[in-house]
């Protein structure tokens, strides 16, 4: 009888892992799918501003801040790429196409790592 059970309970475990594991992963990605939108909206800001747009560069710097804090992911990564945003929207706002693209540089290289 208590082999009975143990298999039971075996079997429960197993197909709670195996039906559990794909829905933890979805969550996962659904994170991490606002961190990929950083990372592309940081190199748009990076690539506007390389051509002297700073205007652009800024709209894109804004738009990746918003799924930087929309992502839920926390780390040492994540803040610098968040801090270099932050900096490549102020410079950007001054005009400064040179230092908004410095600065959305670093955020995508840190976004990119913060996965």
């Amino acid at each position: 009888m208590t082999i009975t059970i143990g298999r039971n309970a075996l079997m429960f475990a197993a197909v709670a892992v195996f039906v559990g594991m794909p829905m933890l992963n979805g969550m996962a990605l659904a994170g991490n799918k606002h961190v990929d939108e950083a990372v592309e909206h940081a190199r748009g800001a990076a690539s506007h501003g390389k051509e002297g747009h700073a205007d652009v560069c800024v709209q894109h710097a804004e738009e990746a801040l918003k799924h930087a804090q929309g992502a839920g992911v926390k780390g040492p990564h994540m803040d610098e790429g968040v801090k270099h945003l932050q900096e490549a929207v102020k410079h950007g706002k001054a005009g400064h196409a040179d230092a908004c693209t410095e600065h959305a540089e670093g955020a995508a290289t840190h976004l990119s790592e913060a996965k």
